[in-house]
């Protein structure tokens, strides 16, 4: 039985629970936090989550345990037969993450948790998103799911991540950066909300993020 390892606020948590849902995958969860502790360095070598347990051991990074699930449970496939596809399938996840997701997260102290951004590294997170969003809208057609005609873990990390970025722009610049560069994105993420396994994530998300607020509230 696998094991996935952390907290569902966390977008990458989520992209690793979608895409364990839609291919079928038994699994079991268990909320973890990061930290630096030595018993979670022991399985998280940076102290990060999401990770995986398994049977052969644990494996960490949410792309690596993408690949992970996609070699031990090849169906059904969330990634494309074809060679180049395939590839053109991660390099969409490469773009959202490296270019997108990474750089926005700078933000995410202020934007959700009563953090404070300097404005320096406000005006520089503006720019480096434009430009990603610029790159990513050069080679993301929706169609109808991201880049294909059918869902792959493309989708999984576009519905895990687009819409923290667009709520981050949106309280910090008061426009969403998203919705500028990728104005189909609205109605992808509606129909990615129909799906049953969007609405499982969904809701244990809001479950726990009021958890999460609860607790820092009282602290």
């Amino acid at each position: 039985m696998l094991t996935l390892c952390g907290f569902a606020v966390s977008n990458y948590y989520n992209k690793v629970k979608l895409s364990l849902l839609e291919k079928g995958i038994p699994f079991a969860e268990e909320t973890v936090f990061p930290s630096q502790d030595d018993s979670l360095l022991a399985l998280s070598p940076m102290g990060k989550v999401p990770f995986l347990r398994t049977d052969a051991g644990v494996v960490s990074e949410s792309q690596v345990i993408t690949e992970y699930m996609e070699e031990a449970y090849p169906d059904p496939p969330l990634y494309p037969k074809e060679v180049f596809a395939r590839a053109k399938t991660r390099e969409l996840i490469e773009h959202l993450e490296l270019d997108l997701e990474l750089v926005a997260r700078r933000l995410y102290g202020e934007a959700f948790f009563g953090g404070h951004a300097s404005d320096e590294t406000k005006a520089e997170v503006n720019r480096l998103l434009r430009k990603g969003l610029k790159s990513l809208a050069r080679i993301l057609r929706f169609s109808p799911f991201a880049g294909s005609a059918v869902l792959t873990h493309a989708d999984c990390a576009a519905w895990a991540h687009l819409p923290v970025i667009s709520n981050c722009t949106k309280k910090i610049y008061g426009e969403d950066l998203v919705a500028e560069a990728l104005p189909e994105a609205k109605a992808y993420l509606t129909m990615m909300a129909e799906r049953p396994a969007v609405q499982k994530v969904w809701a244990d998300y809001k479950a726990g993020l009021a958890m999460y607020m609860s607790g820092a509230k009282k602290q």
